[in-house]
């Protein structure tokens, strides 16, 4: 990607693009960058919305609509495994697209769900179509992954923490904003009128669809390294650092789907009171992500990951004593914590991965701006993979859950289970990226482990 000036042909198409060029970037690159991303996450923040629309609507289906709680967290779980599988094409979509064409397309593609559920959002429907309607949301989810490739694309290296934070906060935050207008309509319409909250969504989908196809460009230069991607798949670093997003991002996205569901469940709360807390945990989480990321520059990632493993652990443990005795402050207290520690995780994974692959080339020999590419490279491509895996995390919460409740009738056998599994995830952050740092990154001799240490 070369040049210093940045002519278009049709359709806002940016034919050259070089942002590492700082008097490019000064008079031309950051204005169209800042731009862009000023839509990019308008668009990718309903895609959110739309994506976590069913914790929401939970809230809505009283016992006239037949659906005990084992099936609600069903049709979360739905929701929330669509939304992590499309986000591998969804990755891929901008090279092959343009970013502002698929933005474009990608935000009208979120009236199907938002208007389906208009259509069937009353009792008497029958459960395969709350389904098939909740799998319908899931495409809202993509929209993270596709948002994150055309901004990376727009940034200078320099500039990409703070650019992937602010478009990752900025979508993220799209959750506690949906059960918040929920929560308003629940106060002033009441239960019985989910439909006001969908009508609402509609016209916002609109407009972002429309303001991302009048100010946004595409990037000519993008294409796909298909070369990158095979690398990235057989990279077993890319796996584990998917395993440990499912801790951090799974987390916040499951727990963000559920956690109104498990308060009328569990504590006997109706839909307001449900609602009126549902938001702040996932408030939190979106807020404190870019804090994650700016504590990974200064400390180095593994350790601020490993902290936040050990203080989920520790937080759950809370939840975990609440739940068996039944008190919902101390519940809150744990739960909240939970997202925000996931949150701080979530910005610490994603710095992780761009200082893991630029180690592996200096241990090859690489140097300067030769490593640099090779880890913006291989990184760019495993991020939609460790996305969309990390995304399924969610679908393990509500599906874990549904078990405990349908079980037991309470969430704490479900508490349990995600204290056992971030204690693997302490034992696997700390047995690969802190234990042995040089040998597990690169396995290759004569690597000193305090520059691994520095950029992991």
């Amino acid at each position: 990607m070369t040049g210093t000036t940045a002519p278009r042909k049709g359709g806002r198409w940016i034919e050259r693009w070089d942002p590492e060029d700082e008097t490019f970037w000064k008079e031309t690159g950051e204005r169209v960058a800042r731009r862009n991303l000023v839509y990019s996450v308008l668009s990718e923040h309903i895609g959110f919305s739309i994506w976590s629309l069913w914790s929401v609507m939970v809230l809505f289906m009283g016992p006239e609509y037949g659906i005990d709680p084992a099936g609600k967290f069903f049709l979360i779980a739905t929701a929330t495994l669509v939304g992590a599988l499309v986000r591998v094409p969804y990755t891929f979509a901008v090279a092959r697209f343009g970013g502002r064409n698929w933005t474009v397309f990608s935000a009208l593609l979120l009236l199907a769900p938002t208007v389906a559920a208009m259509l069937v959002m009353e009792p008497g429907t029958s459960y395969g179509t709350f389904l098939a309607v909740a799998a319908l949301t899931g495409v809202g989810g993509g929209n993270f992954a596709s948002s994150m490739t055309n901004i990376n694309a727009f940034f200078p290296l320099r500039k990409k923490g703070w650019a992937l934070g602010l478009n990752a906060g900025g979508g993220n935050i799209g959750v506690p904003v949906v059960q918040l207008a929920g929560l308003l309509v629940i106060a002033t319409a009441g239960a019985g009128h989910p439909r006001v909250l969908l009508a609402a969504y509609i016209p916002l989908v609109v407009i972002a669809a429309a303001l991302a196809l009048a100010r946004m460009d595409n990037l000519a230069p993008v294409r796909n390294d298909t070369g990158a991607v095979r690398e990235a798949v057989g990279d077993a670093h890319t796996w584990i650092m998917a395993f440990l997003y499912i801790g951090t991002f799974g987390s916040f996205i499951g727990y963000s789907f559920a956690f109104g569901l498990v308060l009328q469940t569990q504590f006997g709360r109706t839909p307001l009171q449900a609602a009126s807390l549902t938001f702040i945990g996932p408030l939190l989480g979106s807020l404190i992500r870019p804090v994650g990321g700016a504590l990974a520059d200064r400390f180095g990632g593994a350790r601020i990951t490993l902290g936040t493993f050990v203080a989920m652990a520790a937080a759950t443990g809370v939840v975990v004593f609440a739940s068996q005795r039944h008190s919902l402050e101390v519940f809150l207290v744990g739960f909240v914590a939970l997202f925000a520690l996931s949150g701080l995780g979530n910005g610490s994974t994603y710095k992780m991965i761009p200082g893991i692959f630029q180690a592996k080339a200096l241990a090859r020999g690489m140097s300067g701006e030769a490593a640099a590419a090779y880890g913006r490279r291989l990184s760019g491509a495993a991020m939609g993979l460790i996305g969309a895996v990390g995304a399924l995390g969610g679908l393990g919460i509500n599906l874990v859950f549904r078990e405990a409740f349908l079980t037991s009738g309470s969430g704490t056998a479900a508490f349990v289970t995600f204290l056992g599994f971030y204690a693997l995830c302490c034992a696997v952050t700390w047995a690969v990226y802190l234990r042995r740092p040089a040998a597990a990154i690169v396995p290759a001799a004569g690597v000193e482990a305090k520059p691994q240490l520095t950029s992991v």
